[in-house]
């Protein structure tokens, strides 16, 4: 089986909003060192779907006016964000004018609460979630690992959570796996993906054996020596965790249990 063949077979089943999505890999594009780099990047990720903050190119961003070129040339699905957002109100504006900006009705949602930890405000995240799920969006809310507050989005109108790994850019990893394996279990028809804080390529395979849809992330390959190498890398991660888990993993033990039978085993008596 080649690599495409591989990737094909992976995400066989995954889809978001109705729409078929070919790779578990969702990549952000912000802090390249180069476009050139970013578009080698994607190409090396093999993502079909890539986010961009309004904010950064309303303001002409570090890419100015070729970003939008260079994403489309890739032929990959742009889902803009409302990065930087601190109000329901202020994202919601935020989200209307992604969708006149960039054509879709896509929106990775986003309100932080907190600037050291860049921790979603929930309250506010739901209220956006709910207004902009009635405007016809297709939200993909930026979320903590809490059941109630999930229950709430999905009543909100969100067909996808995306509960965080760790703080955003902080590379921790999992720092709470219990808690995802459990949203997890509890919702188990939904689209989940694991949105933030992911920092090598062994914490997302992690997340894909727990059973997870697919990872998000961009700091752990934009900002690694070697971007290029660094996605495909987190590519081959998602690949062999989505396939352990499909394969289904064995249950952790306290005690050995012997690989080799022991039925049959000479016995020799030297007395």
């Amino acid at each position: 089986m080649n690599i495409r063949d591989e990737k094909l077979h992976v995400a066989k089943g995954l889809s978001i909003y109705g729409e078929a999505v070919s790779s578990r890999l969702l990549l952000g594009t912000a802090g390249y060192p180069s476009p050139a780099v970013l578009k080698s990047a994607v190409t090396a990720s093999s993502a079909d779907i890539v986010t961009v903050s309004l904010r950064r190119e309303a303001a002409g961003g570090k890419l100015g006016e070729r970003f939008l070129e260079i994403i489309h040339g890739l032929g990959v699905r742009v889902l803009p964000n409302t990065a930087g957002c601190r109000t329901a109100s202020e994202a919601i504006t935020t989200a209307q004018m992604a969708r006149e900006l960039f054509g879709t009705d896509w929106i990775k949602l986003e309100v932080i609460a907190n600037d050291d930890t860049l921790q979603p405000d929930v309250f506010g995240l739901v209220e956006a979630a709910g207004v902009l799920s009635r405007d016809g969006f297709k939200v993909l809310p930026y979320t903590t690992e809490d059941l109630s507050v999930a229950e709430r989005l999905q009543r909100a109108g969100c067909a996808v959570i995306m509960p965080w790994g760790a703080p955003i850019g902080s590379g921790r990893g999992l720092a709470n796996a219990p808690a995802l394996k459990s949203l997890r279990a509890y919702f188990p028809d939904a689209t989940l993906v694991v949105d933030a804080g992911i920092g090598a390529p062994s914490h997302a395979a992690l997340a894909m054996e727990l059973g997870y849809d697919a990872v998000l992330l961009n700091t752990a390959v934009a900002k690694s020596a070697d971007p290029v190498r660094m996605a495909e890398a987190f590519a081959a991660a998602i690949r062999a965790g989505r396939l352990g888990f499909e394969a289904g993993l064995i249950p952790a033990r306290d005690m050995a249990v012997p690989s080799t039978p022991v039925a049959g085993t000479p016995f020799f008596d030297f007395e």
